[in-house]
């Protein structure tokens, strides 16, 4: 398939806003793809070469693309810095600069999927001496090759912004509509295919992989989906609960179970292979060698995915560490047995999905730990069951509370003992109890732009508090969540007459917005120019009307102190 074919359709798609009409648009051009290269039009619709989980990365920075278009159009990067100071986006200075080019190359040919696909998958495999260069003759060769509007959406893609709207659930919906139903299906078999297509992505996490199953063998081909080991799962996420007792007075006896501030890790074995994945489909596999070490001793079975949260530990206090020191590990390629050494973890296990061929997600919680007490070999203070009781005792639970937050944990899920597992969804038989924090006034001193039928708008925003010493503001966190569309449309009107730089896509303002700023705790990190970062921040409200400065740093680290944590 030519280039332009999947160029069109991504036209299309950014022209329209609505879901339903990218949904159609999508199922309409899924049923034209031919099978042998429907799973790579799936992920390039998603703006992805390689399914989520890979470990593969793109990894091209707004820099080197500048230089890659430079060197395919014959303008200097100046001229493209200058272009991509008036367009905001790479993508669209890309397709500009190609339209206004110096010269024709003789060596143009017409692109196909198969060859821009196949060679943005090449930039995540070129490595060692040289590399660089390597790289960016691989992208100058594709915009040469390219028209203006296939620029656009080919340097979109590579850096991870193509901003057309196809969202996870809009690709499942084209799946369905596109193999599964036609017009005249009836709702609940709309609703039941959806419900086995969104199932078998949990379980593949590929809907490349997805659209083929559903185009040749239809739902009783994705009904036979089972866990694939090497593969990650979409974990079960949990709702946040006000109070104890009315989780209990729903649903009467619970199981009760520290929650601990560390990363969700899911750990399948196969054999003496082992895969590490967080809730997230990250394969943290070859970032923490130390617990492969721990689940080679502590897990009896030959084959098993079994689910935990593994936090780190001060080496000093034996506390332990926040979340924000141990994500430090995640992401690390280099100097790794360094980090094992510094930041030591304990994995709290709470749950198994699979032993030796059997899938167990099916049956009940209170079944699936027995299951994951007969396959543990616990390691005391290492690899051990995660803490909990069951009862339905208000009391007992408030104390089990309290003895978690006192040993500097975030608190209990509560969780039902009779629910099966549901992959990908926050559900109703498990809930989160963590203390309410006071809430913050911060300064926006910078923004991003959207993506999508959000692509004029800023929605993510940078928050400062203020050094009383220096008067200086200091980033703290960035807030993206807890606003309407209306929200988004007043403060983006708020800060654009405030503008007073852009680095590709970010812009930073002046400090005249203040907002105030709910989030779950506070935590020490050297991402931010003040030393702290708020997790999971939410907007409330607008407070520029009635506050002229942010909270100080001083508030900052006082209810940092007053969680309790360590460090």
């Amino acid at each position: 398939m030519e280039y332009s074919i999947l160029v069109d359709r991504y036209e299309k798609l950014e022209s329209v806003s609505s879901k339903l009409a990218k949904t159609n648009i999508i199922a309409q051009f899924l049923k034209e793809v031919p099978t042998n290269e429907l799973s790579k039009i799936v992920l390039l619709l998603q703006g992805r070469v390689f399914p989520s989980y890979s470990e593969y990365e793109l990894g091209i920075a707004t820099q080197m693309m500048i230089k890659a278009i430079s060197k395919a159009t014959g303008l200097s990067t100046s001229q493209v810095e200058e272009r991509l100071k008036k367009t905001g986006d790479l993508g669209l200075t890309a397709e500009q600069c190609v339209q206004s080019r110096k010269q024709v190359s003789l060596l143009k040919k017409k692109l196909t999927v198969d060859h821009v696909f196949e060679n943005l998958q090449k930039l995540a495999t070129i490595t060692g001496e040289g590399s660089q260069d390597k790289k960016l003759n691989l992208i100058s060769e594709l915009i040469i090759s390219a028209q203006p509007k296939e620029a656009r959406y080919i340097v979109r893609t590579i850096l991870g912004e193509l901003r057309v709207g196809a969202a996870e659930g809009i690709i499942r919906d084209a799946i369905v509509n596109a193999f599964l139903v036609d017009e005249k299906s009836t709702k609940e078999e709309k609703e039941k295919a959806t419900e086995i297509v969104e199932n078998a992505w949990s379980l593949l996490n590929d809907y490349g992989e997805v659209a083929e199953l559903a185009k040749e063998k239809g739902i009783k081909g994705l009904k036979k989906v089972g866990i694939q080991l090497g593969k990650p799962i979409q974990v079960m996420l949990g709702i946040a609960a006000e109070k104890i007792e009315d989780v209990v007075k729903e649903f009467g006896e619970v199981i009760a179970e520290y929650k601990y501030d560390g990363m969700r890790v899911v750990i399948e074995k196969k054999g003496g292979q082992f895969w590490l994945f967080t809730r997230r489909q990250e394969d943290v596999t070859k970032q923490f060698p130390d617990i492969v070490e721990l689940a080679k001793k502590g897990l009896k079975a030959e084959e098993c995915i079994v689910e935990g949260e593994a936090i780190g530990i001060d080496t000093k206090t034996g506390y332990p560490l926040p979340f924000q020191i141990l994500s430090q590990r995640v992401h690390r390629k280099y100097g790794i047995e360094k980090m094992v050494k510094e930041i030591p973890v304990q994995v709290n296990l709470f749950d198994i999905l699979y032993a030796n061929g059997k899938s167990l997600f099916n049956k009940p919680l209170k079944e699936r730990r027995k299951e994951l007490e007969k396959i543990l070999n616990p390691i005391k203070g290492k690899f051990q069951l995660a803490k909990y009781i069951i009862t339905n005792d208000v009391k007992k639970l408030e104390q089990f509370y309290e003895e978690a937050l006192k040993e500097r944990q975030e608190g209990l899920m509560l969780k039902v003992p009779d629910s099966v597992y549901t992959f990908g969804r926050h559900v109703g038989t498990m809930y989160k109890i963590k203390p309410m924090m006071e809430t913050l006034d911060l300064a926006i001193v910078g923004a991003t732009w959207g993506e999508g039928a959000r692509a004029r708008l800023l929605t993510s925003y940078i928050l400062a508090c203020k050094d009383p010493d220096t008067g200086k503001l200091l980033e703290c966190g960035m807030v993206s969540t807890g606003l309407t569309e209306e929200q988004y449309i007043e403060l983006t009107k708020l800060l654009k007459p405030l503008i007073i730089k852009e680095e590709g896509r970010t812009v930073f303002v002046k400090p005249k917005i203040i907002i105030e700023v709910g989030y779950q705790e506070i935590q020490k990190s050297p991402n931010y120019s003040s030393g702290m970062a708020l997790r999971f921040p939410r907007y409330i409200r607008n407070r520029t009307a009635d506050k002229s400065e942010p909270d100080t740093l001083d508030r900052v680290k006082s209810l940092f102190k007053s969680q309790g944590k360590a460090g």
